[in-house]
């Protein structure tokens, strides 16, 4: 079976509630995470692969519950992937958004993408 299908996802859509998360030119962190998290939901969904999202509403998750959110879905064994959504402020001259894919498994590194 393709290892892709076999795996677990859960989406975290950064920031939430009473943290917005950075904003700028009328873009507020917290809101696009979460839209940019419910597109990545629905498409999984149309391919098959088995996802939840940490949130699905503008709440709150501080660091006291966002880990147990996480780890309540599927547990933290090596079949689970976790997508951490989050929109950088950046700065400078380039323009970047970073993805932030975090690995539940310890033996693996966080791996960050540069789009």
């Amino acid at each position: 079976m393709d290892d892709r299908v076999t795996k677990k996802i859960v989406i975290d859509a950064g920031h939430g509630g009473d943290d917005p998360g950075t904003s700028a030119n009328g873009i507020i962190e917290k809101d696009l995470t979460l839209k940019i998290s419910q597109y990545m939901h629905d498409r999984l969904n149309d391919l098959g692969i088995e996802n939840s999202l940490t949130r699905v509403n503008d709440e709150s998750l501080g660091p006291d519950i966002r880990p147990g959110r996480v780890q309540g879905f599927y547990g933290k064994g090596d079949d689970v992937i976790v997508v951490s959504n989050h929109i950088n402020a950046g700065g400078g001259d380039n323009q970047s958004v970073t993805l932030k894919c975090n690995l539940l498994n310890k033996n693996q590194l966080d791996k960050v993408l540069f789009i």
